[in-house]
């Protein structure tokens, strides 16, 4: 006789209550994913209208889904927009495909790669930073928006899309809201406004691309290059991992880039420590180099507490294909499952005072100390992300640059997540900048 099947626990109705006031009061799933952890453990059900996904946390749920049992999962849905935009894009593919895949595109993302644009990743920089005014006080969720979409598409794909960016924003913009978790949760078919025009034209940019660079022949400096130059690589083919590159590559920077600058204003004495190094390491020289980036190690250790309190991509998705065990709970084949990277970085086994930003707990000697997948804002195993080493890179240049060469001071601290595409700062976060030779004379 079949032993009675043990699934993963859900709210009764106490806790729901409770749940869906934190809902309204704080305008976030966040919230309430923490507090069912906090009652039901690290793998429980949620059970909403057409909504019942299974969610993980920490590292011994992280070990099964992403490594140990990874078989057992995908990440291809056809219903999802995610899909839907990307068709047969590289973070949408499973199997043999997503390895040759990989295989295609990982030459041109590796470390010694990506130092090759760190000139190109400062100028970016500077072109966009060139029109701020002293005292003025500027929203870096759309300016490092702008840096992150110049830099991606000029290193990546070898194009200067200066010229067409604020043609091209509104639709990037339409299609981050069309993917960004909605309503299409629990109504699938919902319509989408705009998004058939939005994308109509971000294709026509990109296949335009595509055309032009076979007609003036392949190059192994850029991914767009390279791809082009691969037989098997159709236009169709090619357009959805660029398109996967724009949308996923540059939104992450994005969120990146302007939550380090948020926590760094509101604890102004790192600042200015990271700002002495940056000194002590580049003076007024730009970064250019993997030594000078290297010699930025507190710079490192704000990047990876940002990405541990606000890691862009907080959530990772999968259809649990055959049926599988979580930590002694049966979780069925169809089953959504829902891996919470929020939630593992800032779970209270592994994490000393875990909402508060301290650096120092990346110093080497008790990074050491913690169990392996505690800390995954790049995911882990097979699947771990393949634009890592750009990220990484992207973002000590672009940080480095500008606290080189500026002054700030954070307006307002009013800013809660938004569980967009990525998790991003919401309204904003408004700085006021002040070139440092205005200030210094």
């Amino acid at each position: 006789m079949k032993a009675e099947s043990t699934l993963p626990p859900t709210a009764d109705a106490a806790l729901g209550w409770q749940v869906l006031q934190e809902l309204a009061r704080e305008r976030s799933l966040l919230a309430a994913l923490g507090t069912m952890q906090a009652h039901l453990g690290d793998v429980f059900r949620m059970s909403l209208p057409n909504f019942n996904p299974v969610v993980a946390v920490g590292p011994e749920a992280n070990r099964a889904i992403l490594v140990t049992e990874q078989a057992r999962f995908r990440w291809r849905t056809e219903t999802d927009p995610v899909t839907r935009l990307l068709r047969h894009g590289l973070l949408v593919e499973d199997g043999g495909s997503h390895h040759c895949l990989r295989r295609d595109m990982e030459p041109l993302l590796q470390r010694p790669q990506v130092m090759g644009h760190v000139e190109s990743m400062w100028r970016y920089t500077d072109d966009v930073t060139a029109g701020w005014q002293g005292g003025a006080t500027v929203d870096m969720l759309v300016e490092m928006r702008r840096v992150a979409l110049l830099i991606l598409v000029g290193t990546l794909f070898g194009v200067e899309l200066g010229p067409r960016l604020d043609s091209l924003w509104p639709s990037i913009l339409r299609l981050l809201e069309y993917i960004g978790p909605g309503l299409w949760i629990v109504w699938p078919s919902m319509p989408r406004p705009g998004y058939k025009r939005a994308i109509r034209t971000v294709d026509e940019y990109l296949y335009h691309m595509i055309r032009q660079r076979r007609q003036t022949g392949g190059s192994e400096r850029d991914l767009l290059g390279h791809l082009v130059r691969q037989p098997h690589m159709s236009d169709a083919l090619i357009r959805d991992q660029l398109l996967t590159m724009l949308i996923a590559g540059h939104d992450t920077s994005t969120a990146l880039l302007a939550w380090t600058l948020y926590l760094l204003g509101r604890h102004p004495e790192i600042m200015a420590q990271v700002q002495a190094e940056v000194d002590a390491a580049l003076g007024v020289t730009p970064p250019a180099s993997a030594a000078q980036l290297a010699g930025l190690p507190l710079l490192d250790q704000v990047i990876k507490e940002t990405l541990r309190l606000y890691p862009p991509i907080h959530v990772g998705n999968r259809q649990v294909h055959t049926d599988v065990q979580l930590q002694g709970y049966d979780v069925p084949a169809g089953t959504r499952l829902m891996v919470s990277i929020h939630l593992s970085h800032r779970h209270p086994a592994y994490w000393t005072e875990p909402e508060r930003f301290c650096p120092a707990r990346f110093d080497p000697e008790p990074a050491r100390l913690r169990p392996p997948l505690t800390y995954l804002p790049f995911g882990g195993g097979p699947r771990y992300c393949i634009g890592a080493a750009f990220a990484q890179v992207e973002a000590r240049t672009v940080l480095a640059r500008l606290l080189q060469t500026f002054e700030f001071e954070l307006v307002s601290e009013k800013v809660r997540p938004h569980m967009g595409a990525t998790l991003e700062p919401r309204p904003g976060v408004f700085i006021r900048v002040r070139r440092r030779r205005d200030k210094h004379g």
